[in-house]
């Protein structure tokens, strides 16, 4: 919006202090406009020239004739004393704008007018009050739609709990949120709010964080997991210690961001910002020569008046003013409820014309974690050889054996009783499971058990192995059944994410740490364009300059920790799976979720986001050119004239018109 635009200041007032005072605003805007509005009717029907018109005749009394002029006095003060003090404040600021061209309007108007109770003439008093009634609800619905698209803001701030259960040695008592302080033990119930954010140091229960990281499914948390303050707990009652209070919690940081990223400039705005000033320079100067020009061709002061009224009217920056922060505030709305965290606009704004995406493999593309990727049997089936493997690991804390157990407890498979249990360092485990001898480990546990090989299993760890995937041998009853892989498990929404980005032109650039056989073997499986491996975290930033230097725009998509330089070196930072560590200085948006195809959305929301400015800033600008020169009476030769009141109804009719373009971008996101 225009710099000295009222409704901008009320916009970020409204951001301060919560709905309530964009809301009071809103609301004394509406009186003045439905005040005004009921007062313009007996100006109206009491206006000779309406009256002339429509061939009809009021009833006349004493001091009837009193009526146009008073009602229009008290709408001028009352109604008008709005963009009055707009243009005072835009003065003072050195920076003319949209108040600047209403209130020379309306005063011009009112001026000469009054002027014509004792000089004589053509008075337009009803003009006058139409017009400020059109300006008033013209600028109501702006204030409203700028207030329904940064709603979400004020979701967010509604789902902070106010009350907190504190465990104080035996006793819980019910304190505010705001006494909460880094340390505290509070018990959330099943249905309520957490409060703060936090880690779980007693019990389970799965925390619905929709509204927060936009993950739809219920979250499981247990022991040790960290939970964020305005989450609601679904079933089990559980104890959180709290880590963040205030400022520091997750929502805040989201609140923070969001704000920061409405009410951060970005070229487009600052192209609106200039042609909005311009716009008002060009209708002061055309308003004052038409004026000119009328009074010396025609010698009518009324019309000349009313032409450099029209004039300043149609040329109000009003849908200028709205085109960009509407769709902005839609924009950053819609990407905090899906938990992409814009911190710098300008990337959404670029983000749609980068060449490349180069995303770091663990923990990004993949789950970052050991999991088993295969499981190979000769003669058993799957889920019978895999119950017998996971029953002797049960009984180790290995990371490959609880990987195993997991992935069996996944599948649903009951584990049987493990007898004669024994560990061999280093080798791995052998223990009886329903009578069968089972030995679970290396090549040199297989060798020291002189277990009978087979070769199709051996041919198959070989071709795992080559993966780079580690792989562990499974003997039953002295011969070897089979083996299970495990790796670092490819996302099952990397698949899409890579193949959707493809589809839209993009270079997927991977770049790992890892060995070139697991770097190869992750890119082959995904369809990846190029491939970095064996790169040291502080290499990775030289990758993305190298792909640079070959004339790419380049995203970087990483974990904000060890990928900062990355981050900050590509042309838009993209930090993935930041969860509740939303302050990720080197990146300029943020991904809540470890969703690569965030990374997707966030392109399109780029590509819709500007799309729309530029139709706003087109709309907007673009319907000046015709209707200045006819505001001016360019047309008037041909008996094509435009009343001021008609003039304020094509602006307000413009202001509309952007506003719902804004609009339409939710139908366009889904």
């Amino acid at each position: 919006m225009h710099p000295s635009h009222s409704g901008h200041k009320v916009q970020h007032k409204g951001h301060q202090g919560g709905h309530s005072g964009h809301g009071h605003h809103i609301q004394e805007i509406k009186v003045k406009a439905i005040v005004s509005s009921i007062l313009t009717i007996p100006v109206v029907l009491y206006s000779e020239s309406i009256q002339e018109l429509l061939g009809f005749k009021m009833p006349s009394f004493p001091g009837s004739e009193w009526i146009v002029p008073v009602l229009s006095t008290f709408v001028f003060f009352y109604g008008g004393l709005f963009f009055l003090k707009g243009m005072l404040e835009e003065l003072k600021l050195k920076k003319p704008g949209m108040m600047t061209l209403i209130g020379v309007a309306i005063s011009v108007a009112f001026l000469y007018s009054l002027s014509t109770l004792i000089f004589g003439g053509k008075e337009f008093f009803w003009e006058l009050t139409t017009l400020i009634v059109v300006m008033l609800w013209g600028h109501w619905i702006e204030m409203k739609s700028v207030l329904g698209a940064s709603r979400a803001l004020e979701e967010l701030v509604k789902l902070m709990p106010t009350q907190a259960n504190l465990i104080k040695g035996e006793q819980i008592v019910q304190v505010h949120v705001s006494e909460l302080k880094p340390g505290d033990v509070v018990l959330v119930k099943p249905g309520e709010k957490i409060p703060a954010d936090g880690v779980i140091i007693e019990g389970s229960t799965h925390v619905n964080e929709s509204m927060l990281t936009g993950e739809s499914k219920p979250v499981p948390k247990g022991e040790g997991d960290k939970v964020i303050g305005g989450a609601l707990n679904m079933e089990g009652a559980i104890k959180v210690k709290i880590q963040k209070t205030g400022e520091e919690t997750y929502l805040h940081q989201v609140l923070n961001l969001v704000k920061e990223a409405q009410e951060s400039k970005t070229k487009l705005q600052d192209m609106a910002d200039r042609v909005a000033f311009y716009l008002t320079l060009i209708a002061l100067g055309v308003g004052g020569l038409s004026f000119l020009v009328w009074i010396y061709l025609s010698g009518d002061a009324q019309f000349a008046v009313e032409r450099a009224v029209t004039v300043m009217v149609i040329a109000c920056p009003h849908a200028l003013g709205l085109a960009i922060p509407l769709v902005v505030a839609f924009s950053t709305s819609y990407s905090a409820k899906h938990g992409i965290l814009v911190r710098n606009r300008l990337a959404l704004e670029t983000v749609k014309d980068i060449d490349a995406v180069m995303f770091d493999k663990t923990g990004t593309l993949t789950e970052g974690r050991f999991g088993v990727s295969d499981v190979v049997s000769e003669s058993l089936k799957e889920e019978d050889f895999l119950r017998l493997v996971a029953s002797v690991e049960v009984n180790s804390e290995h990371v490959i054996a609880r990987a195993i157990v997991e992935e069996a407890e996944k599948k649903g498979i009951a584990l049987a009783k493990v007898e004669d249990f024994r560990a061999v360092p280093g080798k791995g485990i052998i223990g009886k499971v329903e009578g069968r001898e089972v030995a679970v480990g290396t090549a040199l546990l297989m060798k020291e058990i002189n277990a009978q090989e087979d070769e199709e299993v051996l041919a198959k760890v070989r071709e795992l192995e080559s993966q780079g995937k580690t792989v562990v041998l499974c003997a039953i009853d002295g011969k070897v059944e089979g083996c299970v892989a495990l790796s670092d498990r490819i996302r099952k929404e990397s698949y899409q994410a890579i193949k959707e980005l493809k589809a839209l032109g993009k270079r997927v650039v991977m770049i790992t740490g890892d060995s070139e056989e697991v770097a190869k073997f992750v890119a082959k499986e995904l369809g990846v364009d190029e491939v970095f491996a064996r790169v040291l975290p502080h290499q990775k930033a030289e990758k993305v300059k190298e792909l640079q230097r070959r004339g790419m725009k380049v995203a970087m998509v990483g974990d904000g920790v060890n990928d900062a330089p990355a981050l900050a070196t590509a042309d838009v930072g993209i930090a993935i799976g930041s969860g509740t560590d939303v302050a990720v200085e080197s990146a300029d948006i943020i991904l809540v979720k470890n969703n690569p195809l965030d990374v997707v959305r966030i392109i399109r929301l780029s590509v819709i986001t500007v799309k729309k400015m530029v139709q706003n800033l087109f709309w907007a600008a673009g319907y000046n050119v015709f209707t200045i020169p006819l505001a001016a009476g360019v047309a008037y030769p041909w008996g094509i004239v435009l009343k001021p009141a008609v003039g304020a109804v094509f602006m307000s009719a413009s202001t509309v018109v952007v506003a719902i373009n804004a609009l339409l971008m939710r139908k366009s996101l889904r």
